[in-house]
C-alpha cells in the first residue's frame, strides 16, 4: 500500500468512496455505536405485535472485511419497524442490528441500499456483541419466550453504545461564611446541614448544572475541618443532589473528646437513567449536605469558617 497523495480536500483531487470512509474512522477515533445517548433505540410496537420499532438517530459502524476499508456514517429519521420472526416450542434470542455491506468488499447491494436494520436469529441469550464477520453494531438483543408472536418490551436488552461519549466535570467548592452551628443528639435522623438561612431552597450549598445527555454523575464530595467537639462523635455525612439521596454514607466515628477537626470524604455514582435522575437531565439543581447523629453518639458536630466543602463531578454521556 502506498501513501494517499490526495488528502481531503484538495481542489482539483479526486477523492474516494474510500477515503471518506477513513475519514469517518478518523474522526470517530476508530470507535463505533450510536451518536447520542437516544439514538436508534429498541422498543415494542405502539401496540405490541411481530416486531418492534427504532427510533431515529445516526451511527458509526467499523467496516470489518478489509483492514483499510475504514468506517461508515448512516442515520434513520423518524421510526423504522423491524419483524421479528415467532417462536415455536422452544425459546430463541435474536439480535437487532444496524449493519452495512457494501457492495465494493462484500455481496452486491444496491449501494443506495446497503445500510440497513438486520436481525441475526439464534444467538445466545447472553450476548451482547455482533457475531464475527459482520460490519454492524448490536442495538438490541431479544429474549423471546416459547410460542411467542407478539413482542413486548421485557423481552428487549438494550445493547446500544454510544460511541465517543461525551464528558464534563465541574469543581465547585463552598466556604461555609458564618460562626458556630452544631447538631447533637441520637436521632438517626439524616438532616440538611448546616442550614444556610437565606439560601434558596433551605440548605443548598451549590447550584449543578445537569446536561441534558447525561447518564452518570460521579461525585466526589467532601468536607475539610468539620468542627467536633464535646465527646464522641458517631454519625453519618452524605449529600443530596436535587431529589436524589447518595445511597452511600461515611462514617464520622471517634474516641476522642474536646476540639478536634475532621475531612470527610465520599464518592458515589448517581444513576441519571432512572425516573428520578432522568426528570434532573437538562436541568440546574441544588445540591445538599446531609448529617445524622447516631444512636451512641455523645459529642457535636459543626461546621465553621474554617470548613470548607468540595462538590467535584463528571458527567459522562451513555445511552437513554
Amino acid at each position: 500500500m502506498a501513501l494517499e497523495s490526495t488528502p481531503i480536500a484538495v481542489t482539483g483531487g479526486e477523492h474516494t468512496a474510500q477515503m471518506f470512509r477513513m475519514m469517518v474512522r478518523d474522526l470517530s477515533r476508530a470507535n463505533e455505536g450510536i451518536t447520542e445517548g437516544d439514538h436508534l433505540k429498541v422498543t415494542a410496537l405502539s401496540t405490541p405485535g411481530a416486531g418492534v420499532q427504532v427510533a431515529d438517530g445516526s451511527a458509526t459502524i467499523i467496516g470489518r472485511v478489509s483492514p483499510v476499508q475504514g468506517s461508515y456514517n448512516t442515520y434513520n429519521i423518524g421510526s423504522a419497524t423491524v419483524g421479528i420472526t415467532a417462536t415455536g416450542g422452544t425459546t430463541r434470542s435474536d439480535m437487532v442490528v444496524l449493519r452495512v455491506e457494501d457492495p465494493e468488499y462484500e455481496g452486491s447491494k444496491n449501494p443506495s441500499q446497503c445500510a440497513y436494520f438486520d436481525v441475526i436469529p439464534n444467538v445466545s441469550s447472553s450476548a451482547v456483541t455482533v457475531p464475527s464477520g459482520y460490519s454492524a453494531i448490536p442495538l438490541a438483543r431479544i429474549d423471546i419466550p416459547a410460542s411467542t408472536a407478539t413482542i413486548t418490551n421485557s423481552m428487549i436488552v438494550d445493547l446500544r453504545k454510544v460511541a465517543n461519549p461525551r464528558r464534563e466535570r465541574i469543581l465547585l467548592p463552598y466556604y461555609y461564611p458564618t460562626s458556630l452551628v452544631q447538631i447533637s443528639g441520637t436521632s438517626e435522623t439524616w438532616q440538611t446541614f448546616p442550614a444556610l438561612g437565606s439560601a434558596t431552597p433551605p440548605g443548598s450549598m451549590v447550584k449543578v448544572a445537569i446536561p441534558a445527555w447525561a447518564a452518570t454523575a460521579k461525585v466526589i464530595f467532601a468536607a475539610t475541618n468539620l468542627y467536633l467537639s464535646d465527646g464522641y462523635v458517631f454519625g453519618g455525612f452524605r449529600f443530596k443532589l436535587g431529589s436524589v439521596e447518595a445511597a452511600e454514607w461515611v462514617s464520622i466515628d471517634d474516641n476522642a473528646s474536646g476540639v478536634r477537626r475532621a475531612y470527610i470524604e465520599m464518592i458515589e455514582t448517581i444513576d441519571l437513567t432512572t425516573t428520578a435522575g432522568a426528570a434532573m437531565r437538562g436541568t440546574t439543581q441544588s445540591l445538599f449536605s446531609r448529617m445524622r447523629t447516631r444512636s451512641t453518639n455523645a459529642g457535636k458536630i459543626g461546621v465553621d469558617g474554617a470548613t470548607t466543602f468540595k462538590v467535584d463531578v463528571e458527567f459522562l454521556e451513555g445511552r437513554l
